[in-house]
């Protein structure tokens, strides 16, 4: 079946097909070995799977890293396509997930994340791209064990500071709590009530 997965779209549809790897038992930092064997993915599990099958059709192995005001960073596999940067990731917020390559710089990538972001503890506060293989001296591909040195190494590396504005921070803040108030779902129909068009962006 893996071999079928030959573009980011395909990759991020796939992701969305694998549980999310949380709760007690998400403390794992499997490479993309331990993805296919467990079927199940964090973000930046997924990154390190994505990269992996990506890399052979011409894409280097990039991250991006969110960084977040509650601590809980995002991560996503970057990649740019005819001048246009896109991601594909994986999270339990639909709004966090991947992006169609229409964004002329990452900071504009990083931007629409803004919105979905917002939950009442998090926004985006920094952000950094980087090459896998430049991180640490783990192998992130096909090693068997937990390749904790990548994530530490993330949290390390200086970020670029990024910061919602803050009444734009209030008026989505307002929205996703009254959102959640009236039962607000997770899928795309309901992120499309809440966001808008910019969700026609986000795969």
């Amino acid at each position: 079946m893996l071999h079928a997965l030959r573009s980011p779209l395909q990759i991020q549809r796939h992701l969305r097909s694998l549980d999310y790897n949380g709760g007690p038992d998400g403390n794992t930092q499997r490479t993309f070995r331990g993805v296919v064997n467990h079927q199940r993915a964090h973000c930046l599990e997924a990154v390190f799977f994505t990269a992996t099958i990506l890399e052979r059709r011409g894409f280097p192995p990039l991250v991006l890293d969110i960084e977040s005001e509650d601590g809980l960073d995002h991560v996503l596999f970057v990649y740019r396509r005819n001048g246009y940067w896109g991601t594909v990731a994986r999270s339990r917020d639909y709004g966090l997930h991947g992006r169609r390559p229409v964004f002329p710089t990452i900071r504009a990538l990083v931007e629409s994340y803004f919105d979905p972001y917002v939950d009442g503890s998090g926004r985006v506060m920094g952000y950094g791209v980087f090459h896998l293989d430049e991180l640490a001296r783990s192998d992130w591909r096909l090693a068997s064990h937990n390749v904790w040195a990548m994530e530490r190494a993330l949290i390390e590396l200086p970020h670029a500071r990024i910061r919602m504005p803050q009444a734009r921070y209030a008026r989505v803040l307002e929205r996703f709590r009254e959102f959640k108030e009236r039962g607000g779902g997770n899928d795309r129909r309901a992120m499309r009530s809440l966001y808008g068009a910019q969700v026609d962006h986000w795969v």
